[in-house]
């Protein structure tokens, strides 16, 4: 299977969604990609922060490789960034560093996604329903 260290946060949270950082798999074709109990598929540009959906809820997700330098949150967000254990030498390796920094990372188990794969799979090709986020009320 094919896996790669990504960088994973739910947008539905604005820029402070809860974000990780994984070893994420794909499907065969690679148009799905799996990652903490989660089946992810590509908006092409039609999401409203995020460029992938969750196959089940619609939730938007940003998904993108790992920067060398450390700094994967948007501009204005914040919050730890939690690691999946199983990715953390792939990770300090990424960095180049010995150690990651408690202050910005914090090493937590990803929930097994193959288990599920199987029952994720009839959904792959159905639509995404995306659920759209009303406008603030200015006050």
């Amino acid at each position: 299977m094919n896996q790669k260290l990504m960088y994973v946060e739910r947008k539905s949270g604005g820029h402070r969604g809860c974000a990780w950082i994984g070893l994420v798999s794909f499907s065969r074709t690679g148009a799905t990609l799996f990652f903490n109990g989660r089946a992810h598929r590509s908006l092409k540009g039609s999401g409203i922060s995020g460029n992938y959906a969750d196959i089940e809820t619609g939730e938007e997700f940003w998904i993108s490789g790992v920067k060398k330098r450390g700094t994967n949150r948007h501009q204005f967000g914040g919050g730890a960034v939690f690691v999946d254990r199983a990715a953390v030498s792939a990770l300090l390796q990424k960095l180049a560093t010995s150690a990651l920094d408690p202050a910005s990372f914090v090493v937590s188990d990803a929930e097994d996604t193959t288990a599920r794969r199987i029952s994720l799979h009839h959904k792959e090709n159905e639509p995404i329903t995306q659920k759209r986020r009303s406008k603030p009320v200015q006050r």
